[in-house]
């Protein structure tokens, strides 16, 4: 996405009400254009194919392809990469932990103030978690709880630098970038590059990703 581009947003739920209400809430701001809606998971990711949006918001409980099956499949295509903000009416449920291991940046729930979505997407499309310190940790102190929970290799690790691990640990603690370069005595672009470069050794899609592997992993531990 370019600099002055507008922030594309494609919104998905199946209830028409909540897509019309969203749709114009967004398409009033500066900035923002809403490129198109969906009511099921399926055709979720036909939309983000076709139209190849800056920011999904997904609602999680749809019929036929929920949003977490519909997550997945639009983190597996390989010529489109959107950010995809859960919206979901219940805080830190089993949804939630599962969206976010699918590919989700975050959460929002569907009551929120009108400015807490406007400022979801820009938060995203920035490439920045939306978790707060406090939300991630809840989030992850639960996640990490998870019985189906599956333990990932922790050489995933191996090639980071002892700067790039230490950057990663205060990633995982919900620090923003220029909390981490005073943390650290770091310029904030520096700070930028290692994360970038982190998340291309790991893999991984954004900052929210980097949070659930760095505890999944226990290369981080909850109050640590």
């Amino acid at each position: 996405m370019h600099d002055d581009a507008p922030i594309r947003v494609a919104i998905v739920d199946d209830q028409a009400m909540v897509r019309a209400g969203f749709g114009a809430l967004l398409a009033a701001q500066d900035g923002i254009e809403v490129v198109g809606d969906a009511s099921d998971g399926a055709a979720a990711v036909d939309l983000v194919r076709r139209t190849r949006p800056d920011v999904v918001l997904m609602d999680v409980r749809m019929p036929e392809v929920d949003g977490i099956e519909a997550t997945r499949r639009i983190a597996a295509l390989d010529d489109v990469d959107p950010r995809i903000v859960i919206l979901t009416t219940f805080d830190l449920d089993q949804y939630v932990f599962e969206a976010l291991r699918a590919g989700a940046s975050g959460f929002l729930l569907k009551d929120a103030p009108a400015s807490d979505l406007v400022h979801a997407v820009r938060v995203v499309a920035a490439g920045e978690a939306l978790l707060s310190p406090s939300i991630t940790r809840s989030v992850i102190a639960e996640f990490v709880a998870q019985p189906t929970r599956t333990q990932p290799d922790d050489a995933r690790f191996a090639d980071l630098t002892e700067r790039e691990l230490a950057v990663t640990r205060l990633v995982a603690r919900g620090l923003s970038n220029a909390e981490i370069a005073a943390e650290l005595y770091l310029a904030e672009q520096t700070v930028k590059t290692h994360v970038s470069r982190v998340l291309m050794k790991l893999g991984l899609r954004d900052r929210t990703q980097i949070v659930v592997a760095a505890y999944e992993s226990g290369l981080v531990s909850v109050g640590s």
